[in-house]
């Protein structure tokens, strides 16, 4: 069984930057592919970045070039480095893993959901 635990949340203004955690305290994450998913009020849950075990990475449009996803030498912590944030940018947002050697836009694959950190970006 793998537990997810989001942290790393919190208010900011538009420009600045938050570091999110993504952390297991079951079974590491080196084996797992892990995504961070968004969801804000009123819409509905969207892919934003994804990183494989083998460390290939992928992000959404609207993050590229302003969001990094990285793990940890160790492997059991996923980190999503989010710069110049945007108002558009607040959202609840998640982290997911599955246990695969590929990589994953969608939600559908994820086996396993942590309780989400909240982010929210002043103008």
């Amino acid at each position: 069984q793998v537990q997810l635990v989001e942290s790393g949340g919190g208010l900011v203004q538009a420009g600045g930057s938050l570091r999110l955690s993504c952390a297991t305290s079951g079974r590491p994450l080196i084996n797992y592919a892990v995504g961070y998913f968004r969801q804000a009020p009123g819409k509905e849950r969207e892919f934003v970045a994804a990183i494989s075990r083998v460390t290939e990475v992928t992000y959404a449009e609207s993050v590229k070039g302003r969001f990094t996803i990285s793990r940890d030498i160790g492997g059991n912590t996923v980190y999503l480095q989010m710069d110049s944030l945007k108002p558009e940018d607040t959202a609840l947002y998640y982290c997911a893993a599955v246990l695969s050697a590929g990589i994953f836009t969608a939600a559908a694959p994820y086996d396993y959901w942590g309780q989400g950190t909240q982010v929210t970006v002043s103008s």
